[in-house]
């Protein structure tokens, strides 16, 4: 069979499924992306597509998203016809909505069904846009926000049947979006997230590497910035630092914005904070990592005693249920995507978004009396492993939604 995936970021949401289906070495697959520093995988072709048209700054505010979203969507389509002069007709095609590339390919093969991914639907009130009111949304926001939607609704009707990894994202979208998907996670392989006793990190200023022995707490993000909570977690350092002076946090992330708007100050969010909570911080006693390999980002999580994992009302990351599963005490907000996953007081504890202080005496507690709370992280494990597991839970979703698109000749073998 042929499949066809489609994401501007290989792999995406689907480094599991592709892992998985191309170690069945029973289909033809291809993966069409602008990522350009990705290499050949065996048994997997990766076709690299250039956007057609980007919109400049002087372009419409309320159609530029758009005009972005419709020059991935014909480049994409450019790509796919060459694959199609090539002799390539996908039996199945799937492939994220949110940036438009999905949006031309019936325009080439107008009979192959899509599996389309919906991760978010703009929203200007009950998501991120406005929940924070240190950064208020801008009059134009809930135009800006709605007219954005329009690449969703335009691809409304070239999905076939919709995915949405977590009940709360599906929420956010129409009824109608919701009448032709189902809602299942990605999946995670707790197989290979799994807790280690004897993790260590070595650190720059420190003789020894750290262990599980050691007071570590820590904080991940893909980009240090509002929307996952730097400025909380920056606020709740010093009062942590002084109620624990044996504590270290490991801090992960890169200094852009990945969603939102970037800070005005030089040296962006992380600059920005350092500056506001200035010498009430053992800087000694803080690490940034910045942006590290997979394999780094388990060490320190593997021997973190607390992971704080903020957010606002927005997706949720892969990482809170890597953490899960690799066995943290989580100290969490208290939002409603995060609310789908963690239980307080039983797989993990949530505290108020607003009230860094509030976060800095749960952390502490948890520094200090560790075996009080080893419960929630086995309880966080078990739960991921039940509901999130790739292999034993969520593949076999995936599989079956997909064969439903596709004749009994086709269908792909469902997992054993």
């Amino acid at each position: 069979m042929n499949i066809l995936f489609v994401h501007q970021n290989f792999p995406g949401q689907y480094r599991q499924i592709v892992e998985w289906l191309v170690a069945q070495n029973q289909h033809r697959i291809v993966f069409l992306t602008q990522r350009r520093d990705t290499p050949q995988m065996q048994g997997l072709t990766i076709v690299r597509y250039a956007t057609h048209h980007k919109a400049d700054k002087e372009s419409y505010a309320l159609s530029r998203y758009y005009e972005d979203c419709v020059g991935a969507g014909y480049g994409a389509a450019v790509a796919c016809r060459k694959l199609k002069e090539q002799g390539f007709t996908p039996d199945v095609i799937l492939g994220h909505v949110g940036w438009g590339e999905l949006t031309f390919v019936k325009q080439v093969w107008p009979q192959a069904p899509v599996l389309g991914y919906w991760e978010y639907y703009f929203l200007a009130e009950g998501g991120s846009v406005g929940f924070d009111p240190e950064y208020p949304a801008s009059p134009d926001s809930p135009y800006i926000m709605h007219s954005r939607n329009a690449i969703n609704y335009l691809n409304l009707s070239t999905v076939d049947l919709g995915q949405s990894p977590t009940q709360w994202q599906m929420n956010t979208y129409p009824p109608e979006f919701g009448a032709k998907s189902y809602v299942c996670h990605d999946g995670v392989r707790t197989d290979r997230l799994l807790p280690n006793p004897g993790a260590s990190v070595k650190l720059g200023r420190v003789e020894r590497p750290v262990t599980r022995d050691d007071e570590i707490f820590t904080y991940m993000a893909r980009n240090m910035e509002p929307t996952r909570g730097f400025h909380t977690f920056m606020r709740a350092l010093p009062h942590i630092l002084e109620a624990r002076p044996n504590a270290r946090a490991l801090v992960i992330g890169g200094n852009e914005v990945s969603y939102g708007k970037g800070s005005d100050a030089e040296g962006g969010y992380r600059a920005e904070m350092e500056r506001e909570v200035g010498d009430r911080v053992d800087w000694d006693r803080v690490h940034f990592f910045g942006r590290v390999p997979f394999e780094g980002y388990q060490q320190v999580i593997q021997l973190s005693r607390c992971h704080i994992y903020l957010t606002v009302p927005f997706v949720l990351s892969w990482s809170l249920l890597e953490s899960m599963s690799m066995q943290a005490t989580i100290v969490a907000s208290d939002v409603a995507p995060v609310r789908e996953v963690i239980r307080h007081g039983e797989n993990g504890l949530l505290v108020d978004f607003f009230q860094p202080e509030a976060l800095a005496k749960q952390v502490s507690e948890v520094l200090a009396r560790p075996d009080d709370f080893a419960h929630l992280g086995v309880q966080a494990r078990a739960d991921v492993v039940e509901k999130y597991d790739f292999l034993t839970a969520t593949l076999k979703v995936h599989i079956e939604k997909i064969n439903s698109l596709l004749p009994r000749a086709k269908q792909i073998a469902p997992p054993a």
